[in-house]
């Protein structure tokens, strides 16, 4: 799965957690002219209208209008305009194409891309309204404590967290002793992961330690080797490697069953025949109004939805739960995922299974702001896990974006901007201590602290927690990660 110039944290980002800019290669307009796009607009406009005057199904509804918001950004990026119905484009020369556009005041957000026009990043609170999803607010976060008897994740804490779909229900079977299991996954693009990547895991390991439940993890090498110009060899190779970072934040080998789908599709008949369920149950236009595919996409990119969704049902993995159908699934991954399980969602009861139940993240900023989304291919953009100490320093001395003032008079005077400063926003992610957090927050924006010293917070807090990473990843061997890739019956009995 793949986590945007702000960093889906999966995002599984799943293709998961952390896609680029580049992850999709037919993206936006092509080579379709303005007024084609806007023909095409006015078309999806009219289908839209007609399905809602029908009152057709709410998954083609949904369908049919999120091709036409994919359909208007792809309009402003060829002409720098709005889309206005009855006005056809001009031949004035559009603006700049720097990327997906996305109309003013509006971000875009999908499986591949992720925009804001806001230096705060992207608004959450409008993305739960739109996406239809539920917001973590404080009664959920203390029923979690409750039902746990443990404190609840700084990520829960801080909003890191913010969303779900039936985690009301998943805590409802866990007090009545029905279990459920955990799946979250990676997009596996480079051998080098960086920050971003880790927090779905940071935050999966203490779901299932607080829990004491399966989890698998799904790397999508086959997804990578359909978007990236990368050989079927170098995916699964580094399918194997990020395997090794995700081992390192310290999974149970004994509950915790990781797998790539090139190897795992083809040994699991239980898995594949999901996936042909899927596949079955979710029409073209369905598939193109979720995830903007177009007619020249290849067909591997049309039918990869059902191969991320097959992980969400317990009879993909018959070795861990004895053949059950009913154990459900709670999904941990950054919001830009949720196209692929609102599909997952719909088609659930319709092959006879729960609905997987999520929790999603916002997303990690890049170092230069939140407005972008960390890249494997820019590496100033991100921390890398292979950092040295020396590399973290000046990254984030160089590159970290800040809130503070021009001038040291100014910003004692005036404060800095904790809301848009990234090295405060990295804090809120790794640092553990409330109430220092707070004291850092409060110093800067009454301009007691400068951005210097704040910058050699996350610098003191980050160098140590990467070096102690990076000692840990060399201990996984390739005996170990055969382990956690190997099929079989994990401690839990079903």
């Amino acid at each position: 799965m793949t986590v945007a110039t702000i960093l889906p944290v999966s995002q599984f980002a799943l293709p998961w957690t952390a896609l680029t800019m580049t992850d999709c290669q037919e993206e936006g307009p092509g080579n379709a002219t303005p007024m084609e796009v806007f023909e095409k607009l006015t078309a999806q406009g009219d289908k839209v209208r007609a399905l809602k005057t029908e009152k057709a199904d709410k998954a083609d509804i949904d369908a049919a209008v999120q091709l036409l918001l994919k359909l208007k950004v792809d309009y402003k990026t060829l002409t720098g305009q709005d889309y206005k119905a009855g006005c056809p484009p001009s031949n004035s020369t559009p603006t700049q194409d720097n990327g997906p556009s996305v109309t003013e005041g509006e971000d875009m957000v999908d499986p591949w891309n992720v925009s804001t026009s806001s230096a705060k990043g992207v608004d959450y609170d409008k993305l739960i309204v739109r996406f239809g999803s539920s917001k973590i607010d404080q009664e959920l976060v203390d029923r979690i404590e409750r039902v746990t008897g443990q404190k609840p994740h700084q990520f829960l804490r801080r909003g890191i967290f913010f969303s779900h779909r039936d985690m009301h229900q998943i805590l409802d079977a866990y007090e009545n002793k029905k279990s459920f299991y955990l799946y979250t996954g990676r997009g596996p693009s480079s051998e080098a992961m960086h920050v971003g990547h880790l927090i779905p895991f940071i935050f999966t390991k203490w779901l299932q330690d607080v829990f004491d439940i399966p989890l698998v993890i799904q790397l999508t090498d086959d997804e990578k080797y359909l978007w990236k110009d990368l050989s079927l060899e170098e995916c699964h190779r580094y399918a194997v490697e990020n395997a090794k970072d995700i081992i390192a934040c310290g999974f149970d080998v004994n509950k915790t069953f990781i797998f790539s789908d090139l190897d795992y599709m083809g040994m699991s008949p239980g898995f594949y025949r999901n996936v042909v369920k899927v596949q079955k149950h979710v029409t073209f236009n369905q598939v193109k109004g979720i995830f903007g595919f177009t007619d020249s996409d290849c067909i591997g990119k049309i039918s990869f939805p059902a191969i991320q969704a097959a992980p969400s049902f317990s009879t993909s993995f018959p070795q861990i739960f004895n053949g059950r159908k009913d154990v459900q699934c709670l999904i941990p991954c950054a919001i830009d995922q949720d196209p692929y399980f609102r599909m997952t969602r719909d088609v659930a009861p319709r092959i006879g299974y729960p609905k997987p139940a999520l929790l999603h993240s916002t997303f990690f900023p890049a170092l230069q702001g939140a407005q972008t989304k960390m890249s494997a291919s820019d590496p100033n953009s991100s921390i890398f896990l292979t950092d040295t100490a020396k590399q973290i320093k000046n990254k984030i001395n160089k590159h970290a974006f800040s809130g503070g003032k021009d001038t040291i008079e100014e910003h004692r005077k005036y404060g800095g901007n904790a809301e848009v400063d990234v090295s405060f926003m990295y804090l809120t992610f790794f640092l553990e201590d409330d109430e220092q957090l707070e004291k850092i927050r409060k110093d800067y924006t009454s301009g007691a602290l400068l951005t210097g010293e704040l910058k050699k917070c996350l610098i003191e807090t980050l160098q140590p927690m990467i070096m102690a990473h990076q000692e840990r990843r060399k201990q996984v061997t390739e005996e170990t990660v055969q382990q956690f890739m190997t099929p079989r019956r994990l401690d839990f009995n079903y």
